[in-house]
């Protein structure tokens, strides 16, 4: 009774009403399993490709009833009667099926609605909770959560370089005091802006997204923010942030940052005092991802002082991320289920990372559904680290309220890492 019977697939909206694929797998038996695909707006060139119909006439082009058709007949034929358990198996029928480098021939998001339904019908047919499926009984520890608060680049419409201005509540002694700590620094954030006229609507992720003088002022605001709630920087609260660079970035090793075209060495040399003046634990593509030599001077600058993710780089593709500790690139990498296209691809990268003493940090992405995989995957797969959004917007308050709920199952043994999960092997 643990066979795949049925597979179906729908078009559905994510967080900014453009259509994505829903997917549920049905075993002999009834029990099933639902998965919803997440969309990337800043996205690497080397990801696995989101299937869009292109037809003007519906959605603007970006309906994915291909996708969905794909889930419906091909992938549906190819997996009914394969035993749920064999995730591995699933996922690799499901990679020789498309045949292509980039899952592109019946779209990463058809096949990973498809591995990510198939996992969560396993773990319903056993009846345990998904991060346990996961990781095992032993699974205990809840992840840091990175949060953005302040939006810029390509996830708001501001005149901020940056992408990603984020709180990281590392000094909190479990995941719901840090959640707490977060929120009302979230809100202490708001009542800056309001009395500065500054706008609070908010960005893709959930952050506010005002016009600032420079992309310093926005660490001076959360600096501010923190203190105001309440909390210590550099003790309680930490800062994170998402350059993004590939947006901001010229080509040959140049890039326009506040207003001035700079090379790569000079960005650097702004990271280092961003990182000597305010309470930064951990920078994400601070280079872009063409940039080899940025990356390489990144690291020798920065590398033994915060985490260093990459992102559009590896787009958490095992290979790329291989070479990526070859050549002393970066020290953590950024995972993204629908960057790479199905669990297993993705578990692999993670467990490479952790062998070679990198950290990881599961990510949402910008166009987000109310599925909660993100979280359990976080705690199933041990990363201590996940960016899933700001205090506000109800697909990110999802993930956040999952982890709360995880962690009163867990009870006494649940472990809230705090800034020791930051420290990877260098």
């Amino acid at each position: 009774m643990t066979k795949i019977k049925d597979m179906r697939a729908r078009e559905v909206l994510d967080s900014r009403g453009n259509p994505t694929v829903q997917v549920d797998c049905i075993l002999e038996d009834g029990t099933w399993g639902r998965a919803q695909v997440p969309s990337g707006a800043s996205t690497g060139k080397k990801e696995a490709l989101e299937l869009r119909d292109k037809d003007e006439k519906r959605y603007k082009g970006k309906g994915v009833l291909k996708a969905v058709e794909h889930v419906n007949t091909e992938i549906k034929k190819a997996l009914l009667g394969m035993y749920v358990f064999n995730q591995a198996e699933i996922d690799k029928r499901l990679i020789e099926l498309d045949g292509t480098e980039n899952k592109s021939r019946l779209g990463a998001n058809a096949i990973l609605g498809a591995s990510m339904a198939c996992m969560r019908a396993a773990a319903n047919k056993l009846g345990i909770p998904l991060f346990q499926y996961i990781g095992g009984l032993n699974t205990t520890m809840l992840p840091v959560p990175m949060m953005n608060v302040i939006n810029g680049g390509e996830h708001a419409d501001n005149n901020l370089d940056i992408q990603e201005f984020m709180i990281v509540p590392a000094g909190a002694p479990s995941f719901k005091e840090a959640l707490r700590m977060a929120s009302e620094t979230f809100h202490t954030l708001k009542s800056i802006l309001k009395k500065r006229g500054l706008a609070t609507s908010v960005g893709d992720e959930g952050g506010f997204a005002p016009n600032l003088k420079s992309n310093e002022e926005a660490f001076s605001l959360l600096v501010e923010s923190i203190s105001e709630a309440g909390y210590k920087p550099r003790e309680d609260i930490y800062i994170a942030f998402d350059a993004a660079a590939n947006s901001f970035y010229l080509g040959n090793g140049k890039y326009r940052f506040d207003g001035k075209e700079i090379q790569s060495e000079e960005l650097v040399d702004i990271y280092v005092d961003i990182v000597n003046t305010f309470p930064v634990i951990s920078i994400e593509d601070g280079m872009a991802e063409d940039d080899i030599e940025g990356w390489k001077v990144q690291y020798k600058k920065l590398g033994d002082k915060v985490q260093l993710v990459g992102d559009d780089i590896f787009v958490t593709n095992p290979k790329l991320i291989e070479n990526g500790i070859k050549e002393n690139l970066a020290n953590s990498v950024l995972i993204k289920l629908n960057q790479i296209g199905t669990v297993s691809e993705t578990l692999k990268a993670i467990s490479l990372a952790h062998k070679n003493g990198w950290t990881c940090v599961v990510s949402h992405r910008s166009g987000e559904t109310c599925d909660t995989t993100i979280a359990d995957l976080a705690v199933g797969a041990g990363t201590g680290m996940i960016k899933t959004g700001s205090l506000s917007r109800s697909e990110r308050i999802a993930k956040y309220n999952r982890l709360l709920e995880i962690e009163e199952m867990l009870g006494e043994v649940a472990y809230y890492p705090r800034t020791s999960v930051f420290n990877p092997k260098r």
